[in-house]
C-alpha cells in the first residue's frame, strides 16, 4: 500500500486534507521508550502552517492525540495510534477543481488513478497535509537517535535563485544543529535569508510561487549502516524523501558534480585517528557501496514551487471535455521549502532508526 513505510519501524498514513482528521499508526517500537511530547509539539509547531505570509493562512494547530501505544510516559510496545484532526478546512474554495485540474499538481493524476473517486478538496491525500503525520514519527526518531549521540539537521540552502554557502562536509557541531531547529526560517545566514523571505513575498504579490533546496545532515553516524544494491541507504533515503510532496531531486555529498571530478579527486582519502578510520573529505556524502562510512551523512533535496498559483494557466475541463484556463483562488502557500525543512530532517531520522533497527533490532530504541 502507497500509505506504508519501514522494514522494521512501520508506519501508515491516513487521511485527506479536508477530512475530519489525518493521522498514522506505528508499529515495531518496541517497550520502554520516553516521550518527550512537548519536544513533538515543538516539532509540529515548526510544519504548522498559518503563522506567517510567507506561508499559507489556513490555521491548523497540528496538536495530535495518542490512542494507543503509551502509557504514564512510555511506549508500550504496541502499536502506537495517533490522530491529528483537521479544523480549518474551507472546501468550497475547491469546488472548481472537481473538474479543472490544476497543472503541476495531482489533481489529473489522482483522478485517473482512482477513476475519479478521490477527494479532490485541498489536494485530498495527495496534500502536504499528510506530512504533519511524518513530523510525528520524525519527532519520535529524533530523540531515539539523540539517545545514541546522532543529530539530524537542515537549513534552507536556496530559494528561487538566492543561495547559501553549504554545510561543511566534514560535520557541523551540534549548537548549530540545535540553533537550525529551532529557527523559524532556518538559514545558516540571517542576511540571506532575509533576501530569501522578500523573494517568497515578492512571488506571492505577483500570484506566482517559489521551491527551493534543502541540505541536511547527519552527524556521529557509525560505519556499517546500510546494504549493498537494492537496501543502500541512499536507496531507502531517497524513498522517503521522495515521498514528501513537491521534493523532486535527491543527491548525496557533491552529487552531480562529482561527475566533473576525477577518481583522484573524487576519492576520500582515509588515515587512522585515535584508533578511528576517518577520511579527509566526504565528497560521497558519508555513504560508500550503499553503506555509512563513519563520516556525516550529507544530502540535498530539491523542492519544487507550490503549484496552486492565482494566475491564469492553460489547463482542460473533464466533465465538458474541453481545453479550460484556472485561476486557482484560495489559501495556499507562495513557498513551501521552509516548512518542508522540518518535514525532511522528519523522515531523515525515520530512516536511520529503521536502519539502525535492521542491523541491532528494535530494542535499542528503549530507555537507557
Amino acid at each position: 500500500m502507497s500509505g506504508m513505510y519501514g522494514m522494521n519501524i512501520k508506519m501508515a498514513i491516513y487521511g485527506e486534507s479536508h477530512g475530519a482528521s489525518i493521522g498514522l499508526v506505528i508499529d515495531g517500537i518496541p517497550p520502554g521508550l520516553k516521550l518527550d511530547l512537548e519536544a513533538i509539539e515543538k516539532e509540529m509547531a515548526r510544519r504548522a502552517p498559518g503563522k506567517n505570509q510567507l506561508s499559507t493562512q489556513r490555521k491548523e494547530s497540528d496538536s495530535f492525540a495518542i490512542q494507543s501505544g503509551f502509557f504514564e510516559g512510555y511506549t508500550t510496545g504496541t502499536p502506537l495510534c495517533v490522530v491529528i484532526k483537521n479544523s480549518d478546512q474551507h472546501s468550497k474554495d475547491y469546488s472548481i477543481l472537481k473538474d479543472k485540474m490544476r497543472p503541476g499538481h495531482a489533481d489529473y493524476a489522482g483522478f485517473v488513478r482512482y477513476q475519479g473517486f478521490n477527494d479532490y478538496r485541498g489536494g485530498g491525500h495527495f496534500s502536504g497535509r499528510l506530512t504533519a503525520p511524518l513530523v510525528f514519527i520524525g519527532a519520535i526518531a529524533k530523540q531515539a537517535l539523540a539517545q545514541e549521540g546522532m543529530l539530524v539537521g537542515a537549513h534552507i540552502l536556496q530559494i528561487a535563485d538566492i543561495k547559501e554557502e553549504n554545510f561543511n562536509p566534514l560535520g557541523i557541531d551540534d549548537k548549530t544543529v540545535a540553533e537550525l531547529a529551532v529557527k523559524e526560517f532556518a538559514v545558516l545566514d540571517d542576511a540571506i535569508g532575509e533576501k530569501m523571505q522578500a523573494r517568497i513575498l515578492e512571488a506571492k504579490a505577483d500570484l506566482n510561487s517559489v521551491g527551493g533546496v534543502i541540505e541536511a545532515m547527519v552527524t556521529h553516524v557509525p560505519a556499517g549502516l546500510g546494504a549493498p544494491y537494492f537496501d543502500s541507504v541512499e536507496s531507502r533515503l531517497s524513498h522517503a524523501l521522495f515521498s514528501v510532496p513537491a521534493v523532486k531531486g535527491v543527491e548525496f555529498g557533491d552529487g552531480f558534480g562529482i561527475s566533473a571530478t576525477t577518481g583522484a579527486e573524487a576519492n576520500d582519502t582515509l588515515h587512522f585517528e585515535d584508533g578511528k578510520v576517518v577520511a579527509d573529505t566526504n565528497h560521497n556524502g558519508g555513504i560508500t557501496g550503499g553503506i555509512t562510512n563513519g563520516m556525516p551523512i550529507i544530502f540535498r533535496a530539491c523542492v519544487k514551487p507550490t503549484p496552486s498559483i492565482s494566475q491564469k494557466q492553460k489547463t482542460v475541463d473533464l466533465q465538458k471535455q474541453e481545453n479550460a484556463e484556472l485561476e486557482v483562488h484560495g489559501r495556499h502557500d507562495p513557498c513551501i521549502v521552509h516548512r518542508a525543512r522540518v518535514v525532511v530532517d522528519s523522515v531523515t531520522a525515520l530512516v536511520l532508526c529503521d536502519l539502525l533497527s535492521q542491523k541491532f533490532g528494535t530494542d535499542w530504541l528503549g530507555e537507557k
